[in-house]
């Protein structure tokens, strides 16, 4: 059987494969690193399991290829083109034919080379080859002697047992050589001062340990530090390192000489001062018959057919002045900066240095000032993929200032868990419309200096109008919002917003009854804020909000993080002004705090295995005298996007047991009676959940995952349960610290993700391990999960018992995190 998942049975007569390799190294020594310098690698296997599945997809795709066939059907679809171009005697359409024949030929060598689409999903038989033992020794010798391990030793063991073989190599590094010594031979004497100012920032220091890595860190230090001061037309090549073993007591250390050589025909090198700064604004426009006009503002020469632009916001965007060093990072700033604005469709800037001056020539295109775009797509937020549309005008540099006027609709449907039903998809209708004015810097009464100074920080002020409308099966809600937003970065990699206006007035009708009745039943449990969050509101708020992102989270290349830290106060100025003549126009008010934190991490194990992780927090509190929070601030739990074992927003709060479907009495069927009845959403004031995620490519554009999640909301106030008016026990809800990681809900599951590059559809299989609304000792509830039909046992006075428990299916789109 191991044998057949493995499939040894494509080796030929005298083959061998090779199953598995391993290092074995001290401490000392990164393994993570030194395995991928295997010269030959073992067949991929799922989650490292003795299943090489891409062995099996490679060689059912091979019993429908025939190269031969694929060769002469690439020279029949060659011939076919170059008689089509022979035959064409436009100049375009030949151009174009030329470009279709290569693309096709492209698709057909990758056939001939790598065999058809299915085979290009698996991978052949990894054949164990001897003298790639030999060369990875020797790629693991190269890695240790570049770390400072000079006299390492590096020795192999194979070992074969029946048609398998593995590998494991033994690594003994050697004393790793470190910096004695660090000195320089810098004949330019500038460049030494500079060097020697800055060189607590050197990668190479005393007593580190050797490192190759950390010398070219060094060169390209060196060589962005000097053009940073103006050392335009400096490179790396001119920075050099001697490294001598010879001169120390120590046998295992080193000294450093870092040299900087002068350039050709000259004793030093040269410092460049801008001259001139010239930016035009319309560079490829052609306007026969007009010259382009010139005018100086900010010491920038503008030029330009029409002066489209206000050259005093314009001029906030550039970095460059006459009389200044030249500098790289002013210079990618300021490219940076005119992009941020969205008003250009390319920044070029380039410096010239004829005629014995240094000018800065800043080049920009703008973009069209009217555009519309269409688009549809397939949405989900808290439930069901469901379809949209969405229609957007957009019209640039409206003040002539580089605004932008944003005009949004959208329409679209989405699968919903009832609130008052346990089906399991409702349709939730969603309609909006939103406009914005962006203005490129903050619209504030300060100085122009400080503008100036702002604008390397992308500075934005954002003014929104809207109006949404939301039809489900419980209530029609519809809800105008008006806000205004500032934003900036501090560093490419942390984006900073403050709202300090954000007011929406909120009105709930349609009620269902049976919607009423969950309000009154959840107010009869001590959830009053639940009732009186669907009453005519109005709420008005100020945000903050921090969002950090590491390394573009969620590329495949290199490990990335992401963080959104979110702080709300709701209500804030009724704490000074008397909000009486709201109650008279019968609309609710809200006074809050709420603080919100998602964490997210994925780590790249190995090319196409990553592990991903997210911490979601949050705590909303209302300070009001009812206890009372808007119904979009409450946090939930449960659904495709967080626990995925329970439905969409029905996890919780703690131990607090949902009503079962015996109650008021039994059906007498065993499917319904007894379960509890997930029917009602769970709001509560606190959230704590997390989830770890093993992701891994399987073949295509398919992945797999294996994924736990954690979690539960609580409440501030306990809730309450009457039967006739009389309190009867039914689990906490409340939080408490000597208690709330007795209430964790964890769930587990497996998944699929389809990628199709425009869209990542994923399914995922929930299960329920530990589900803290069942009494205590009997919250361990995976070894009741049953994938079809569940079912109870029925006894002796018509009850049921020993209930199984139903996997929940998730439909969602992209990553849940």
């Amino acid at each position: 059987m191991l044998s057949g998942c493995l499939g040894t049975k494509h080796l030929k007569k005298g083959e061998k494969l090779l199953y598995r390799q391993s290092v074995q190294a001290p401490k000392t020594v990164d393994t993570d690193e030194i395995t991928d310098l295997y010269a030959q690698q073992p067949n991929r296997k799922i989650f490292n399991l003795p299943l090489a599945y891409l062995v099996g997809i490679y060689y059912f795709g091979e019993h429908f290829y025939s190269q031969d066939k694929m060769i002469a059907k690439k020279e029949k679809l060659e011939t076919k083109f170059d008689t089509k171009i022979a035959n064409t005697k436009k100049e375009k359409k030949i151009n174009n034919l030329q470009y279709r024949k290569q693309q096709k030929m492209d698709k057909m060598n990758k056939k001939i080379e790598d065999g058809n689409t299915i085979m290009q999903w698996g991978e052949p038989i990894s054949v164990f080859d001897s003298s790639m033992i030999s060369l990875t020794e020797e790629h693991f010798r190269d890695y240790l002697f570049s770390k400072g391990f000079f006299n390492n030793h590096v020795e192999s063991k194979v070992r074969s047992i029946g048609r398998l073989t593995n590998v494991n190599y033994r690594i003994n590094p050697g004393v790793a050589y470190k910096i004695d010594s660090i000195f320089f031979d810098i004949s330019d004497t500038t460049i030494l001062k500079i060097v020697q100012k800055h060189q607590r920032e050197s990668f190479l220091k005393q007593k580190d340990q050797y490192d190759e890595q950390n010398f070219t860190r060094e060169r390209e230090r060196i060589d962005l530090l000097l053009k940073d001061n103006g050392y335009y037309d400096f490179s790396r090549q001119y920075v050099e390192f001697r490294i001598d073993t010879a001169s120390n007591r120590d046998p295992h250390e080193v000294d450093i000489k870092i040299m900087i050589t002068d350039p050709a025909k000259r004793d030093h090198h040269r410092q460049f001062i801008i001259d001139e700064v010239r930016f035009m604004t319309d560079a490829g426009a052609l306007n026969p018959g007009k010259t382009r006009q010139t005018k100086t503002y900010h010491e920038i020469d503008y030029t330009f057919f029409e002066e489209d632009y206000k050259l005093r916001t314009l001029s906030q965007r550039v970095f460059l002045k006459p009389g200044q060093q030249y500098s790289r990072s002013r210079t990618l700033n300021t490219q940076r900066q005119l992009a941020n604005v969205d008003a250009f469709k390319f920044v070029n800037i380039n410096y010239d240095t004829t005629g014995g001056k240094f000018i800065a020539n800043v080049f920009t295109s703008p973009l069209s000032r009217y555009e519309w775009s269409n688009e549809a797509g397939v949405n989900v937020t808290q439930g069901f993929p469901g379809p949209f549309y969405n229609i957007t005008f957009k019209k640039r540099n409206l003040f002539r200032g580089m605004e932008t006027f944003d005009l949004n609709g959208r329409f679209g449907f989405e699968g919903v868990a009832s609130a008052t039903s346990d089906q399991n998809i409702y349709k939730s209708t969603e309609a909006g419309v939103n406009a914005s004015l962006t203005f490129p810097q903050f619209i504030f009464p300060f100085k122009e200096q400080v503008r100036f100074r702002q604008a390397q920080y992308n500075p934005k002020t954002r003014f929104t109008a809207g109006y949404a409308y939301t039809d489900r099966p419980e209530y029609r809600r519809t809800a105008v919002s008006v806000n205004g937003t500032y934003s900036w970065n501090n560093k490419r990699s942390r984006l900073y917003a403050f709202t300090p206006i954000s007011v929406s007035v909120i009105d709930t009708s349609n009620l269902s009854q049976s919607f009423r009745d969950l309000l009154e039943e959840q107010a009869s449990y001590g959830n009053y804020s639940l009732l009186n969050s669907f009453r005519p509101s109005f709420v008005n708020s100020m945000l903050f909000s921090i969002t950090w992102n590491h390394n573009n989270y969620g590329n495949m290349e290199k490990s990335s993080a992401f963080i959104r830290a979110q702080l709300e106060s709701g209500g804030t100025i009724w704490n000074f002004i008397d909000p009486s003549f709201l109650e008279k126009q019968e609309l609710q008010y809200f006074k809050y705090l709420r603080l919100s934190l998602d964490m997210r991490r994925v780590n790249v194990l190995k090319e196409n295995a990553t592990l991903a992780y997210r911490i979601n927090t949050g705590v909303a509190y209302s300070y009001a005298d009812d206890k009372s929070i808007p119904y979009e601030k409450f946090f939930f739990a449960g659904g495709s996007n967080s626990i995925r074992a329970w439905r969409p927003r029905r996890l919780g709060p703690g131990s607090f047991k949902p009503r079962t479907t015996q109650e008021p009495e039994s059906t007498g069927d065993p499917v319904k009676d007894g379960y509890f009845d997930y029917s009602f959403e769970q709001p509560a004031e606190i959230l704590l959940e997390g989830s770890i995620e093993l992701r891994q490519k399987l073949f295509g554009f398919v992945s797999g995952a294996v994924f736990v999640d954690a979690g539960n909301t609580w409440t501030f106030q306990a809730r309450k349960k009457f039967v006739n008016d009389v309190e009867v026990e039914n689990g906490n809800s409340q939080f408490k610290f000597n208690q709330f990681y007795k209430e964790i809900a964890v769930g587990t599951g497996v998944g699929l993700r389809f990628d199709f590059s425009f869209l990542i559809l994923r399914l995922d299989v929930g299960m329920k391990v530990i589900d803290p609304a069942q009494e205590p000792g009997n919250r361990f509830v995976l070894d009741r999960v049953r994938f079809f039909k569940p079912y109870a046992t029925k006894g002796e006075d018509n009850s049921y018992s020993n209930f199984r428990e139903p996997v929940i299916y998730n439909v969602g789109i992209g990553y849940p995190f």
